[in-house]
């Protein structure tokens, strides 16, 4: 049997039941947004909220009524700057979380 299930979003990220639940709060539904950003459909929103999809990222922010760095800790940085994906993104992950030495001109990672 094959395995279907999708990719999980990271743990830090909300639940896409809590921003559809933010969103409700606010009076606002997936397809009412998706109208008034001129989207064909809301499938571009619903996959923004388990793939990286800036576009769709800000815009059920902006609904939310909170910052794209709050509703998506694990893709974006405290400053609200996207996080790149793949070896670029664990690179500026480990920078983050290591100290940097000089030494001779030279800049090591230090653990």
């Amino acid at each position: 049997m094959a395995n279907t299930s999708t990719k999980k979003t990271s743990r830090e990220d909300w639940h896409p039941a809590d921003i559809v639940a933010a969103l409700h709060k606010r009076g606002y539904t997936l397809r009412d947004i998706a109208r008034a950003e001129g989207l064909n459909d809301s499938s571009t929103l619903s996959k923004a909220m388990v793939q990286s999809y800036p576009a769709g990222e800000r815009r059920l922010a902006k609904y939310a009524g909170v910052a794209v760095q709050v509703m998506f800790p694990a893709r974006y940085t405290a400053d609200g700057t996207k996080i790149p994906r793949g070896i670029r993104g664990d690179r500026m992950r480990a920078k983050s979380t290591h100290s940097v030495c000089q030494s001779n001109g030279n800049e090591l990672m230090a653990a």
